[in-house]
């Protein structure tokens, strides 16, 4: 987009480039306090340290929604369905204004794939949603690919020198060019193929792998259950079949299933679905589960690697 900025009455996202907290917060205390004199429900997620300048900012803070992102987005694909999508639905038949900040100096390397990816897709998953969604970004401590990044998946672009159309918006761009082969990984790898009859093998194998590293016994069950998913999705729509691999890092144990289907649509596991609905549960119950999910889908097949945080 790079005509008219939207008509109030559409779906808004803009991104923010603030340059020291001063900024953030006299770009930020203005939107949440338009947004309550509007009558409309207001969401703010940002990590702690951000999140609590703006609390202590806001003239009303008991009005206002707070949610600490790097908790309740600590995997990028929970943000969509888990915060904004349920915030949204909270409050069917009103508009709705959310600051959310899933990009911040210290989010890791590993992480930074799919923050973009997410970015993209919520301008695919809110068109017809009356929201406005401001996005902020560190311009002073954020490298040049994040803010070339912010630049093609925010249509709206909001900073000192005032508010405008992105000329390098293409968020499709940018979920394509995440959609990457995954790195290999340095450790030694178990691998372990299934098909039907091996699911129950399956678990008690992830079970075993995660609690040799350390994992807590509700995050084992968790694991088990997103592991479960997956491959049961391999076996419904993969082709019957698929290959796990395990391997375990000094952060994390790293769960990833191949198989030959295909994840054609760039919102799958990303909303939540009806609640009449039938299927389409599996991934999105993955994301809220798993503390980071990277994936990489081609025609020719698909794999999904799940991150599960040790114990310090």
């Amino acid at each position: 987009m790079t005509g008219t900025l939207p008509a109030q009455d559409e779906f808004v996202h803009e991104g923010l480039f603030y340059r020291d907290t001063d900024a953030l917060v006299a770009g930020l205390v203005p939107f949440v306090a338009g947004g309550l004199a509007a009558g409309e429900p207001v969401l703010v997620a940002m990590p702690r340290a951000h999140l609590d300048l703006v609390h202590d900012a806001v003239a009303e803070p008991d009005a206002v929604c707070w949610a600490d992102m790097a908790d309740a987005g600590r995997n990028p694909g929970r943000i969509i369905p888990w915060v904004l999508q349920a915030f949204v639905d909270r409050h069917p038949g009103r508009r709705v204004r959310i600051v959310g900040e899933p990009i911040w100096v210290g989010r890791s390397a590993a992480e930074y794939p799919a923050c973009a990816q997410h970015e993209a897709m919520i301008n695919l998953a809110f068109t017809g949603r009356a929201a406005t969604i401001l996005c902020p970004y560190d311009a002073a401590g954020l490298d040049d690919t994040a803010l070339a990044d912010a630049y093609a998946t925010h249509p709206v672009l909001v900073d000192a020198a005032g508010r405008r159309s992105s000329p390098a918006y293409a968020p499709s761009d940018v979920v394509a060019r995440y959609n990457a082969p995954l790195p290999a990984p340095a450790e030694p790898v178990d691998v372990r193929a299934y098909h039907v009859d091996t699911l129950p093998e399956l678990r008690r194998f992830v079970a075993s792998r995660a609690a040799v590293a350390g994992l807590a016994a509700d995050r084992v069950a968790d694991l088990q259950i997103a592991v479960t998913e997956l491959a049961a999705n391999s076996v419904a729509h993969g082709g019957g079949s698929g290959v796990l691999r395990v391997w375990t890092t000094p952060e994390h144990l790293v769960c990833e299933i191949h198989d030959g289907g295909w994840l054609s649509d760039p919102l799958a596991g990303r909303l939540t679905p009806a609640s009449d609905g039938i299927g389409g549960r599996g991934l999105v119950i993955v994301h809220a589960l798993c503390d980071l999910v990277r994936v990489h889908t081609t025609p020719a097949g698909t794999s999904v690697r799940l991150h599960m945080r040790r114990p310090l």
